[in-house]
């Protein structure tokens, strides 16, 4: 079969994360690089955002369902054996678009996914985020003198990828622990698209996702991640309690306020990262503000 181009998206959990912390952040990554290994998938730029995540790809139609689903059950089966949670993933809906090759849809689609985090009002630039490609092309850094995975025992690789795949020997360990998505990615097919930096630079600044961040210049907000590690210790100091499920629903709304005056969060942050649903979490602080 004919091999297209395609734009992967998953649908935002809208009362929960993906990633509660840097680990869960590094399996995805080390699960990204099985996927796309075992079911023989070209990634050309990918971003793993705190609810949800995006991919462009080269693959049949076929395949590129396969990716995505593999991809979910990979990352379900690491959750569930951390976290406890059973079907995490199961009704989490993935959105695939096929990108035309010719004009210039490949270059948008890959801006697009490439500006997510800027979008999010993460980080300034995008080769700030580590969750995906943000450093990657023409890009100017060394080639990491670090480990590669041949170098680890079988013991240490299933213990770093969550899975007895066994992946090329030459793929690089990035000094955080995961492996370097310069190992797998098409790098030099995404610089050949783009020729030149300030031709990229150009589709990223005029990303439809990142538009309006660029523009009014915002200071990057607080990671999900950074909130949600701070929900346990609120809870003690402010109520003598360990956790949020031993909150009255006064205090369940104090805790809210608290952490969005303490962090400017918004009432779909604080959502997902408490996994109190959007509705309820309005109700809970309405008196104080509007949720609009």
């Amino acid at each position: 079969m004919v091999k297209r181009y395609f734009l992967i998206s998953t649908d935002h959990l809208e009362d929960k994360i993906w990633f509660h912390d840097d680990e869960d952040f590094k399996a995805a990554m080390n699960l990204v690089a099985v996927a796309a290994f075992v079911l023989g998938i070209k990634i050309l730029d990918f971003t793993l955002m705190s609810n949800h995540v995006h991919f462009v790809v080269l693959s049949t139609r076929d395949e590129v369902g396969r990716f995505i689903d593999y991809f979910k059950m990979l990352f379900s089966k690491y959750y569930r054996k951390k976290y406890g949670v059973q079907k995490f993933l199961r009704g989490n809906v993935s959105d695939i678009r096929e990108i035309e090759a010719d004009g210039e849809s490949l270059e948008r689609g890959i801006a697009y996914v490439h500006m997510n985090c800027v979008a999010a009002n993460i980080c300034v630039y995008p080769y700030q985020y580590r969750w995906g490609c943000g450093g990657q092309f023409f890009s100017q850094r060394p080639m990491e003198q670090g480990k590669c995975l041949g170098d680890l025992s079988f013991r240490a690789q299933y213990s770093l990828l969550h899975t007895k795949v066994k992946l090329p020997p030459s793929f690089r360990i990035t000094p955080d622990g995961h492996i370097d998505p310069c190992s797998y990615i098409a790098i030099a097919q995404v610089e050949r698209l783009f020729r030149t930096p300030k031709r990229f630079q150009y589709f990223l600044s005029q990303s439809s996702k990142a538009r309006k961040r660029l523009s009014e210049e915002a200071m990057p907000s607080f990671r999900d991640q950074v909130i949600l590690s701070s929900v346990n210790d609120l809870c003690k100091s402010l109520f003598r309690k360990e956790c949020l499920e031993e909150l009255t629903d006064d205090e369940q709304g104090e805790l809210l306020r608290q952490l969005r005056y303490r962090f400017s969060a918004d009432i779909a942050q604080l959502s997902r990262v408490t996994g109190i649903p959007y509705p309820r979490a309005c109700s809970l602080i309405e008196s104080f503000s509007n949720c609009s």
